[in-house]
């Protein structure tokens, strides 16, 4: 099936590719970001130098899978989203190609990898989402929660939203913090007391704010910038910023053996640059990692959330025996 769904994958990809003017070489985009971004970034930098760009928007561990099969021979020229565990991941398998861009010089040490096969060009935080109005008919009389411990409380069964980690970016990082703030056995405790709590596990990180939005569940598990957008579009979401949460940033990497360098390197100088970032915040709230790029206002700052010290690279190195576990006692 996996197979199936790749070739056609690369049949829409090659559509896309042929659709594209002129007679200069796309460049080709493997997008975990949502479609709204890729498709405003992709123009501006067409805009910005005439280099024809296109993309194909997948779910994380579908992309990631693709890029490490495609290794000695890429489809695409540059992988942008994900968070660097999963770009750990994908340099481990040897499927990264090393450029230091000169505009990651002034970024901070986390969003820049030792081997600049990777660089964050977006700080991402994990947070709750509640739809008020479902809560309060839900649950009469029941403090909502602020800590991630409350999630546990048996009355939410079937109430929260959370990704699948084995798809999902969001989800493994979600995965992780917990296992990591409280330790290895009691971090799988709390998971797999939380899991029959979880009336769904959707692939897409953009599936629990829209579900949480439109009152489908009282609860959701996601990215903090993801919620902020649907409120800000009048969605009746309240915010929560748990206590020892956790940060990533979402990164852009070059795949190794591109014959399209010099283009993809100077999509990589673009995404760290400042109007790039800015842009990607006015469009989905998140936080830029280029200092000299502005936040979009009503964005949540950094600095006003609690983060425990998160190791990425533990985080990678136990993808495969943590989804393992996740795969067969949860799903």
């Amino acid at each position: 099936m996996r197979k199936v769904c790749f070739g056609i994958l690369s049949f829409v990809f090659s559509l896309l590719f042929l659709a594209c003017k002129g007679n200069q070489e796309p460049l080709r985009i493997y997008a975990i970001i949502h479609d709204e971004e890729a498709k405003a970034l992709t123009e501006l930098f067409t805009q910005k130098t005439g280099i024809p760009a296109t993309y194909l928007r997948a779910t994380t561990g579908e992309l990631v899978s693709r890029v490490i099969a495609e290794k000695d021979s890429p489809q695409a020229d540059i992988l942008l989203g994900g968070a660097s565990s999963y770009h750990m991941q994908a340099d481990a398998a040897g499927a990264l190609e090393s450029y230091a861009s000169p505009v990651a010089r002034n970024l901070p040490k986390y969003a820049v990898s030792p081997d600049n096969t990777w660089t964050g060009f977006c700080v991402l935080t994990l947070g709750v989402g509640i739809n008020t109005a479902r809560f309060a008919e839900k649950f009469p009389g029941v403090a909502a929660p602020k800590t991630w411990e409350d999630l546990l409380n048996p009355a939410f069964k079937g109430e929260i939203v959370m990704t699948d980690p084995v798809a999902s970016s969001t989800s493994y990082l979600f995965v992780q913090l917990q296992l990591q703030r409280l330790g290895w056995d009691k971090g799988w405790e709390y998971l797999l007391k939380l899991a029959p709590s979880v009336g769904q596990f959707p692939d897409s990180g953009s599936a629990p704010p829209k579900l949480i939005g439109t009152g489908e569940y009282a609860l959701g598990i996601a990215y903090l910038h993801a919620l902020t957008k649907y409120r800000s579009q009048g969605f009746d979401i309240q915010l929560v910023a748990p206590p020892q949460s956790v940060g990533d940033v979402d990164c852009i990497a070059i795949l190794k053996n591109t014959k399209n360098l010099a283009a993809a390197k100077k999509f990589v100088d673009f995404m760290l640059s400042p109007e790039a970032q800015e842009l990607m915040s006015s469009l989905d709230f998140t936080i830029p990692v280029n200092p000299e790029a502005k936040p979009v206002k009503g964005s949540i700052p950094i600095a006003d959330i609690d983060l425990i010290e998160y190791d990425t690279k533990k985080a990678s190195d136990q993808r495969k025996q943590v989804l393992d576990r996740w795969t067969k006692e949860v799903k």
